[in-house]
């Protein structure tokens, strides 16, 4: 009887905000998602969750399904774990320290194992170490040895680096932004273990690295300006030698001297085409690189701009986003200057609003309901760049134990104010209506978020407006950066290849 090939896969991931003052901590992946084991594989079958909360099938689900369809009977299927958490500040030491062991301790434990699969973001930093995912993948590399293929999904805005490529090369990227692929991504990337396993794949990887933190418009990939890119993408592997191609148009808010968006292809046993390939993408992503995001409004103009919206208001709500302090980026969700905005000029627009502050939340929460408050919010965390804000209103309701913390709402008038004692990642709608509010009744619903709410809102957001606030999302963060050398919009860069070079081929 032949022995089935033993596949193993995990998931570590969080985006990280390098500019954010909070650090991360294991607590925050338990809080967010953790599953193991036999519960883990059970999630991510045809009729399980992944992730409570999220979505029902995500990276790890299509693995399973992929490996399960294409392997049949020949394939063992072994979870380790799955550990997500909302982007927020640096992995502190001992929350990577504990990620590493584990990871080493669960495949030794798992016994012989011929693949392995992990679902990352590709963006993620921890103190004093400034890529700790390649640190893992090396980790899992020392244990299953040199011959074992390292399968790796990233999300399109992760960190590629030599580090990351010469311990897992067998790259898999999201091609949606908002993303909306995560499912086909790790179905995808189990039809290239799965098969290089099975004998009917051997595969050969190019990869290209760009001094280039910002263009490409928006990045949305189905607006004219990254439209082009992803077609071309898909038109490498209509070619049957062309197994994956990805473009990674990195995260704004990482340290990393060598920042920048990248190219990687995946070829079946042909290396020049791969060559060719990561180098003509390279090229067209290069030739976007002046069209840089629109000048956003400040809080002030962005209220304008909803209050003149009056009629799209009448079949649904404006969303807002606080560009300069999104959760869903990794920052603290506790600027006030939106809220600020809305609460001394908002008057005549029914608006939701979210702020994180802790103290806050104990001062609240023995609080009878009803109670007439007034108190300072936000601006505790990271104090150089958001003021607290005096708010006075009754206390609505309160929530224990959410995936925010503790909740409580207070009624302010034309604004309802949401305060977490956690990062209120608010990019759905269940985030308000969870707490009892309705947003397609609002004028204005505040969201957190980058790209992700325009999917969730769809039904509901009429307008959308993106407000400059100041805060550890801004745009413009990278001027701050120290780089390697000269890097694009920063600096005029006329040729992508000799930085290429120097970062691809001698590591930095």
């Amino acid at each position: 009887m032949t022995r089935k090939l033993r596949i193993a896969f995990c998931r570590i991931a969080q985006e990280t905000n390098a500019l954010s003052p909070v650090c991360s901590e294991l607590a925050d992946f338990h809080r967010t998602h953790f599953m193991e084991g036999d519960e883990l594989l059970a999630a991510c079958g045809r009729f399980g969750t992944e992730v409570t909360g999220f979505a029902r099938s995500l990276e790890l689900s299509g693995f399973v399904r992929g490996a399960e369809k294409i392997g049949g009977d020949r394939v063992e299927l072994v979870p380790l774990f799955s550990a997500w958490a909302v982007p927020s500040g640096k992995l502190s030491a001992n929350a990577l320290a504990w990620f590493r062991k584990r990871l080493v301790d669960d495949l030794r434990a798992a016994g012989p194992l011929d693949g392995l699969f992990l679902s990352m973001h590709g963006a993620m930093v921890a103190i004093d170490v400034q890529d700790p995912e390649a640190a893992l993948l090396s980790d899992a590399r020392s244990v299953l040895g040199p011959l074992v293929p390292i399968s790796v999904s990233y999300d399109l805005h992760a960190h590629l680096t030599r580090a990351k490529i010469d311990a897992a090369p067998l790259v898999t990227a999201y091609r949606t932004n908002p993303h909306r692929d995560h499912f086909r991504v790790g179905y995808r990337s189990a039809e290239i273990l799965v098969r290089t396993l099975l004998g009917s794949h051997s595969p050969t990887i190019a990869w290209r690295t760009l001094p280039m933190v910002l263009g490409g418009g928006t990045t949305i990939d189905f607006l004219p300006t990254m439209r082009p890119i992803f077609k071309l993408m898909k038109r490498m592997e209509r070619d049957p030698r062309v197994l994956y191609v990805s473009l990674f148009t990195c995260q704004l808010w990482n340290d990393a001297p060598d920042l920048g968006w990248a190219t990687h292809v995946i070829t079946d046993d042909d290396p020049g085409l791969a060559e060719r390939l990561a180098e003509q993408l390279a090229d067209a992503a290069w030739a976007v690189r002046h069209k840089l995001p629109p000048q956003l409004p400040g809080p002030e103009e962005a209220l304008r701009q909803a209050r003149s919206a009056g009629l799209l208001r009448k079949f649904g709500t404006v969303c807002i986003s606080d560009a300069s302090d999104m959760v869903g980026a990794g920052a603290t969700g506790e600027n006030t200057a939106l809220l600020r905005t809305l609460v001394d000029s908002g008057q005549g627009l029914l608006s939701y609003a979210p702020i994180r502050d802790a103290q806050a939340i104990d001062a609240l929460w023995d609080t009878p309901l009803g109670s007439a408050v007034s108190l300072e919010v936000g601006g505790k965390l990271a104090p150089d760049h958001h003021a607290p804000l005096e708010v006075s209103g009754r206390l609505l309701r309160r929530y224990p134990d959410t995936a925010f913390g503790r909740i409580v709402v207070l009624d302010l008038g034309h604004v309802k104010l949401v305060i977490t004692e956690n990062a209120p990642l608010a990019m759905k709608p269940s985030f308000y209506r969870n707490v009892g509010l309705r947003p397609h009744k609002a004028d204005i619903c505040v969201v957190k978020s980058l790209f992700p709410f325009r999917l969730y809102f769809l039904l509901h957001n009429r307008k959308t407006i993106y407000a400059k606030t100041r805060g550890t999302t801004d745009f413009d963060a990278y001027k701050h950066i120290h780089f390697d050398g000269e890097v694009h919009p920063r600096d005029p860069v006329a040729e992508w290849r000799p930085a290429d070079r120097r970062r691809r081929l001698h590591g930095g």
